[in-house]
């Protein structure tokens, strides 16, 4: 979807980028920070998920999709890659910040702990303490851009603690599609119970996503002038189409319905994972291009004056 098409549309309040008291679009955060925000949330996921089930060919992947890809999609988006490490010095204040330890915690203890276990040179004390700091990291780095996100006061569609529990809940969701998919490509889980629990939450976070997201669109609906500019956006505008056939059909419902009607195999598990994908890295950047700033004025403080 071009930018320059959000541009045109022809609804009252709109306002562009002229000096007028209206309704912007966002354009700050585009497809990189979208791309950036997908791949933390997989990679953690991932990652989460497969320390819980002992898996590490998910381990390490987890590892590599949130420290290559997430840092790749960063840099490209920053203006100054080289004072991009300021950002972690205000861990009191910023998410952001937060988020950055959190992605050095994960890193580097997910990546001691992934060496110890292939070379087998963990000491037995240090197993532990390695694995709790690296899950901790995990956890932040999948949550910690939905809380960024639902700082943005003027916002009012990211403005909700729906947000965290969004980036949660999909990246678990890529994290057990993903875990399934390497299983089916050959890289056994080592328990078969352990995998059938994985499939299980698997279907159980679709159901889980599909609620939260119309939890958000009724919010967006009753909510902020903003934010229900948003929700026609995203039901009955232009991005209407991609969100409702990309994110809610391709990325929730056809993989329901295939792990609820087909036998499980490579082509089915390859087409739930690669459905449920797409659909989350849609709904990351659906997400950044129906975010509606509010007006600093509202209608009626203009009349006054």
């Amino acid at each position: 979807m071009a930018v320059s098409s959000l541009k045109n549309i022809l609804r009252p309040g709109f306002v562009g980028h002229s000096f007028k008291s209206g309704y912007r679009f966002q354009r700050y955060w585009d497809r990189p920070m979208a791309s950036a925000f997908f791949c933390g949330e997989t990679g953690a996921g991932l990652f989460i998920v497969s320390m819980l089930a002992d898996y590490l060919p998910g381990i390490i992947l987890g590892l590599l999709i949130t420290g290559i890809g997430k840092t790749f999609f960063h840099l490209t988006h920053m203006g100054v890659p080289a004072k991009s490490w300021r950002a972690i010095l205000r861990p009191d204040r910023s998410w952001i910040s937060r988020g950055l330890i959190g992605i050095v915690f994960f890193v580097g203890f997910g990546s001691i702990y992934a060496l110890g276990e292939l070379f087998h040179l963990m000491p037995g004390a240090l197993a532990m303490p390695v694995y709790l700091l690296a899950m901790a990291g995990a956890i932040v780095v999948v949550v910690y851009q939905g809380f960024a996100m639902s700082y943005s006061t003027a916002i009012a569609l990211w403005s909700t603690g729906l947000m965290p529990v969004l980036s949660m809940l999909y990246g678990l969701l890529a994290g057990t599609s993903l875990v399934m998919l390497l299983d089916a490509s050959g890289f056994a889980v080592a328990r078969a119970d352990r995998l059938a629990m994985v499939a299980t939450a698997e279907a159980i976070l679709i159901i889980v996503v599909l609620m939260a997201l119309l939890s958000l669109l009724h919010g967006a609906k009753n909510g902020a002038k903003g934010a229900q500019q948003s929700y026609q956006l995203l039901m009955h505008d232009i991005l209407a189409r991609p969100f409702l056939l990309g994110v809610v059909a391709v990325g929730i419902i056809i993989p329901f319905l295939i792990l609820l009607l087909l036998p499980v195999n490579f082509v089915t598990t390859l087409i739930v994972t690669g459905s449920i994908l797409v659909g989350f890295c849609l709904f990351r950047l659906l997400i950044f291009r129906a975010a509606v700033i509010d007006p600093i004025l509202s209608p009626a403080d203009i009349f006054r004056k």
